[in-house]
């Protein structure tokens, strides 16, 4: 059998829409369902920013990996996609999936961020650091009100909501993902070009009003205030996290009202 993906294998190989002994017809039915089951391959991490992204858009996916979400947008969204990332190897494998899933539409860049990017529509930056996350979507050279950032940290939300506010973005919505046993925050923004200061509070919450995220924040603030009252000399900062771990446990109580 020629290489289908990985879900249309097991379509095929299980007999899901036949009996096994019907193997022509299952396996020309899993070719017809390739497109429709595409979004099988995104994790919820992924699938919240596809569900960000505008059909018939512009995209770029920095940091593609191996450009599920770039297949995912050409395919499902009639999106004109780049998929770009800093090294080769990615590249590479983003190849090998866009040939496997039949999306070869989607173009490769190497580039630095958005750094050889000429225009998007929406940019999804996932899976990286939020300072790195910032630093790239502070450099975007074609942004502005019509552009859409469809970001999602994997450290250090907290630091990029503040930055990319007093850099004159908008957070317009969050959703929560779980991946891996980890909580995350999936981000639709904009730029405006009017800064704001934003407090620690609405920096580590955002948008979010997910009882679940809320509490996972919550939570890592106490034991981050356990840790510091463990080194010792460190009382008076711990107390402080203690208390914005209070403010942000209030914020998941009205939520589950």
């Amino acid at each position: 059998m020629s290489r289908l993906p990985v879900r249309a294998r097991r379509v095929y190989r299980t007999g899901l829409y036949g009996s096994r002994s019907g193997r022509g017809r299952n396996r020309r039915k899993a070719e017809r369902c390739d497109k429709r089951l595409i979004l099988v391959y995104l994790d919820s991490r992924l699938r919240a920013a596809f569900d960000f992204c505008r059909s018939g858009a512009a995209s770029v996916d920095v940091g593609c990996d191996h450009a599920r979400l770039a297949a995912a947008l050409a395919l499902e969204k009639n999106c004109r996609v780049i998929a770009s990332d800093v090294k080769d190897g990615p590249l590479e494998a983003a190849r090998r999936t866009l040939s496997e899933l039949n999306a070869e539409s989607v173009l490769t860049v190497k580039s630095d961020g958005l750094d050889g990017i000429d225009f998007a529509d929406d940019v999804i930056i996932c899976g990286m650091g939020g300072e790195l996350i910032a630093d790239i979507t502070e450099r975007c050279r074609f942004k502005n009100e019509n552009t859409r950032f469809i970001l999602q940290p994997m450290t250090k939300a907290a630091v990029m909501r503040k930055r990319l506010y007093g850099a004159g973005f908008e957070l317009l919505e969050e959703k929560t993902a779980c991946e891996g046993g980890k909580i995350y925050s999936v981000m639709l923004w904009r730029y405006t070009g009017k800064a704001r200061e934003i407090s620690e509070i609405e920096a580590l919450c955002g948008k979010n009003r997910d009882k679940v995220y809320l509490e996972f924040i919550a939570e890592k603030l106490r034991k981050n205030a356990r840790g510091m009252e463990k080194s010792g000399g460190l009382a008076e900062e711990a107390e402080r996290l203690r208390k914005q771990a209070d403010a942000v446990m209030r914020k998941a109580v009205d939520c589950g009202r």
